[in-house]
This record gives C-alpha cells, structure tokens and sequence, in this order.
C-alpha cells in the first residue's frame, strides 16, 4: 500500500476509471451480440452498436484502430449473414 497521499488518491482514482472503462466495453460486447443476433445491417440495433463503439473510441477507452477494426468485423459479418 502507498504510503504517499496523492498516490493513495491516484490507486482509488485508477480504480474508479478501470470500472467505468470495463463498464463501457462490457456495454460494446453486448450491443455487438445484439446487432449480430438481429443479422440486419441497416437495423438500430447494428446502429447502436456502431454508435457505442465510436464514443467508447472518442472517450478514449478504444483505440480508434480498434474501434475501426471492431465495426469492420461486425459488417462483415453482418454481410456475410444477410446473403
């Protein structure tokens, strides 16, 4: 344990955003699942899933060539199903 007060404060602050951060990615998974259940492209729920991976990768919790490669799949995919 830190002995230092800032470095005590940074350990609880580092803990709140892995939360928050394992929060949103858990939240992205899901609504991947949710758009490739649905197998339309053009579906809200293929929307939301877009959306959700774009903010995660804005807010900085993906890396945007993540982000980018994340909706590459998921469109594939969803293609792929479709025909």
């Amino acid at each position: 344990m830190a002995n230092i007060k800032s470095q005590k404060k940074r350990i609880l602050t580092n803990a709140k955003a892995a939360a928050r951060n394992k929060a949103v990615r858990a939240e992205v998974r899901t609504r991947v699942k949710t758009a490739i259940a649905e197998g339309d492209p053009t579906s809200d729920a293929t929307r939301a899933a877009i959306s959700k991976i774009d903010r995660a990768a804005a807010k900085g919790i993906l890396h945007k060539n993540t982000a980018a490669r994340k909706k590459s799949r998921l469109m594939k995919q969803l293609q792929t199903t479709e025909s």
